[in-house]
């Protein structure tokens, strides 16, 4: 799924390349960047974690406003809009669990439901043992997610 929704850029006064991102229909969804670039691959990631909890808790998704309903409060500040591919993202960073089916032979089978051996820890526990993660390991570490975001689609005002 494919979301399209505007942000407000405001330059910082700290960092001449640099953009604080604000995103009117998303509240408390802010972020910054260092440059244009950076600051598009910020906004992409913290709408699209915004968006993903509301996917997973099942609350509606808010309806883009229109260009003409954004109101700018400084002179420098300007609208464009972000593209987020939620599909993308929510492979890298959903905690919804994913069934799988396993096949291993029928006395194994036996063996592990007579001692009580919880399957779905046990494979967890091995993925992440088989990855070098650590136990506690909740999200796709930074070392799988691959850091370039795709901004050819994002379209500026």
């Amino acid at each position: 799924m494919n979301l399209i929704y505007p942000a407000i850029f405001t330059p910082l006064t700290n960092n001449p390349n640099g953009y604080c991102v604000v995103f009117p229909d998303l509240p408390g969804c802010v972020t910054q960047g260092d440059n244009m670039e950076h600051s598009i691959e910020m906004a992409q990631d913290a709408a699209s974690g915004w968006i993903l909890i509301d996917l997973e808790e099942g609350v509606g998704l808010p309806k883009p406003s229109a260009r003409a309903d954004i109101k700018l409060q400084l002179k420098d500040e300007f609208v464009n809009y972000i593209q987020l591919n939620m599909d993308e993202y929510a492979k890298k960073y959903s905690k919804k669990a994913t069934k799988k089916t396993l096949t291993i032979p029928q006395w194994l089978n036996t063996a592990a439901e007579e001692k009580g051996i919880n399957f779905i820890r046990v494979l967890q526990e091995g993925l992440k043992a088989q990855l070098g993660l650590s136990p506690d390991t909740k999200i796709m570490p930074a070392q799988y997610v691959d850091s370039k975001q795709n901004i050819e689609n994002t379209t500026s005002l």
